[in-house]
């Protein structure tokens, strides 16, 4: 128990440093190729964000351990809006001002209707992987489409450009690219191994530790970057870092596990955990179209903290009942 809890520790310390040097790496390589700070912003740190889940989701899938990549995809998107945009806006109200943060949320809602239909079936095929990915490629598309048409005065390109405007030299990028990836590939591994011989232990299922240890600790860099975003007066990006991270979820962490190995799951990811995930999507969809026009204010992040305590405790509570 011990040996797995260090493992763990271990595991989700390498996830949370590499992914930052990973996230430095690409966003510096790209600059250095000359691509555009908001397309690097919404693509190139998207993608990069969700490193650690793509990368545990892989290395699940690998050791046969499908149901955990499935539980870290649906579980970080919960963890993302219930936690991380939850205890940022508690900590720090936020107004966001920029539509093309507003438009891309319609491009993950589509991610996510596209992975719920293709997992109505209680199954998670090669094919569907493959569809998923696909859809990926064509959402990065529309994303890059997207920046191309945003206004000049979107305050999200200012936003980007400050915070991009410095970077490393091609060499230190590269290095922290390829260490990033040695890096989050040994957290990975660390962290699954100690998590699969926790619930083993425990006699707790491989999606509720997909859903909760391993879904929290991937999701500790968002909760990271958020925050800092927030303090550096840049709410749009944080946002923005949210809605990118939950939409590659949805396509890639769930996307390559079904490639490496396709494999079926259990009744609850379409009865307990999909819906929560919808729920509170639509309900940071309202806070932000309807309720407050944008402006995340106190109440609203206690409410979703709140949501997100309440899954985790039904989650808890379920398997403990089970055992």
């Amino acid at each position: 128990m011990l040996v797995s809890s260090l493992f763990v520790l271990i595991g989700l310390a390498l996830l949370i440093y590499s992914a930052n040097i990973f996230v430095n790496g690409a966003s510096s390589i790209a600059r250095l190729l000359g691509m555009p700070p908001l397309i690097i912003g919404l693509t190139i740190v998207g993608f990069a964000t969700s490193a650690p889940e793509i990368i545990v989701g892989s290395v699940s899938a690998w050791q046969g351990k499908t149901s955990i990549a499935i539980g870290n995809a649906l579980g970080s998107n919960i963890t993302n809006i219930g936690l991380v945009l939850g205890v940022s806006v508690l900590l720090f109200p936020i107004a966001l001002a920029s539509n093309t943060i507003k438009r891309e949320f319609f491009i993950m809602c589509t991610a996510i209707a596209i992975a719920l239909l293709l997992m109505l079936d209680g199954h998670l095929s090669r094919f569907d992987g493959l569809i998923l990915l696909i859809a990926l490629i064509v959402s990065i598309g529309s994303i890059v489409w997207l920046a191309r048409q945003t206004a000049a005065d979107d305050p999200l390109i200012k936003e980007f450009t400050q915070e991009l405007s410095e970077g490393d030299s091609l060499k230190t990028a590269i290095i922290n690219l390829l260490l990033g990836i040695v890096f989050l590939v040994s957290g990975a591994e660390l962290l699954v191994r100690g998590a699969v011989s926790i619930a083993e232990q425990f006699g707790v299922s491989d999606l509720v530790i997909g859903l909760t240890i391993v879904a929290i600790g991937t999701s500790l860099p968002e909760l990271a970057a958020s925050i800092a975003s927030i303090i550096k007066k840049e709410a749009d990006i944080a946002i923005g870092n949210i809605i990118g991270s939950n939409m590659f979820n949805m396509l890639a962490v769930l996307g390559i596990p079904a490639l490496i190995n396709p494999d079926s799951f259990v009744s609850e990811v379409l009865t307990r955990d999909y819906p929560t995930m919808i729920g509170l999507t639509l309900l940071f969809g309202a806070m932000v179209f309807i309720s407050s026009k944008g402006k995340l204010v106190r109440s609203e992040g206690a409410v979703l903290l709140l949501c997100f305590i309440t899954y985790q405790s039904v989650l808890f509570t379920q398997s403990f009942m089970v055992t």
